[in-house]
């Protein structure tokens, strides 16, 4: 593994908030408050809002662009 990879995985930056719509379509994983993986992931396309998370200072991980 490198730096900043986890597993196959790449980090891309800070976390984005729920209610924030995405920049990008693709897989997003949930991640807790100090960056830590859920395990848990959703598909946003370009615009959408990313879904509430279930607790306070939650975020999203982009962890795989759609390819199109």
């Amino acid at each position: 593994m490198t730096a900043g990879t986890v597993g196959s995985r790449t980090k891309l930056g800070k976390p984005i908030k729920s209610g924030t719509p995405t920049k990008v379509s693709g897989q997003y994983e949930q991640v807790g408050p100090r960056g830590g993986h859920t395990g848990h992931e959703v598909t946003s396309t370009k615009g959408n809002p990313l879904p509430p998370t279930p607790k306070a200072g939650m975020g999203y991980v982009l962890v795989d662009k759609t390819k199109h």
